[in-house]
């Protein structure tokens, strides 16, 4: 999975998942260009910044008409604070959606001409909270939805000179963890409901990400690339009884 001589723009690669995806590429060979809001404290060996705000249509046009070559990218900027629906209202509901989902568009359509040019591929981080209800963060979970639906329609238009994908992530280990799960604690326990034992560290998304842009993914495109741990344990099996007493009856045996 080798990406010697490519170029690749990841967004929001500054820190938490996006720095894990960046550090990947960069170890796979790759030129790696990151472009955020803020500056990350110490750049990545391997990767260069450059500010920008993926919701600011004329900026990222001017971003990517600067480059010379494109041959990846991975639309990772996002996130939502946790805000119940009845909370705020549908305008401060809309900004999560503009940035979780119509940034990455705009992105994907700034970037097209390179990646048409070097028949690339397109990464987009998405989000188990797609698929499952999300609450405190819904319009999050909807933009993610949406995002998994725009990438499969882009595969299709974009083909047979662009590959576009999504990871699906599930919860995820980073410098942030805290905000969202409290103490180490928490974060044991949340870990626990995980089937492989333990959240995702970045450089686990950084992998799969590297893998799909590489030639070991050359006939994947319009896949969803779940990246969970196992995903969820199932409530009901914790809170059902008839298992339990049947793992009572057999050792009564």
């Amino acid at each position: 999975m080798e990406l010697d001589g490519k170029v690749a723009v990841v967004t929001g690669g500054t820190r938490g998942v996006g720095a894990g995806i960046a550090r990947a590429f960069a170890d796979a060979g790759a030129e790696v260009v990151v472009c955020a809001r803020r500056a990350p404290r110490a750049p990545a060996p391997g990767t260069a910044f450059v500010p920008l705000d993926v919701r600011d249509g004329g900026a990222v046009r001017a971003f990517f008409a600067g480059l010379d070559r494109v041959d990846v990218l991975v639309n990772n900027a996002g996130g939502a604070p946790y805000r119940p629906l009845a909370e705020a209202d549908a305008e401060r509901h809309a900004r999560v959606i503009e940035l979780n989902l119509l940034a990455p568009l705009t992105v994907s359509l700034a970037a097209h001409g390179h990646l048409h040019r070097t028949g690339g591929s397109v990464v987009m981080i998405g989000s188990v909270s797609g698929s499952r209800p999300s609450p405190g963060s819904a319009a999050y979970g909807a933009a993610k939805a949406g995002l998994e639906n725009l990438a499969r329609s882009m595969a299709v238009e974009w083909a047979p000179r662009v590959r576009v994908n999504t990871l699906v992530v599930g919860m995820v280990r980073t410098e942030l963890s805290h905000l969202h799960y409290g103490g180490e604690d928490g974060i044991d326990a949340v870990a626990r409901t995980v089937p492989l034992g333990r959240l995702a560290r970045p450089a686990d998304v950084g992998a799969a990400a590297v893998f799909l842009a590489s030639d070991a993914a050359a006939y994947v495109s319009g896949a969803s690339l779940l990246v969970h741990g196992g995903g969820e344990r199932p409530a009901f099996l914790d809170a059902a009884t008839a298992n339990k007493d049947t793992r009572d009856a057999s050792t009564d045996t």
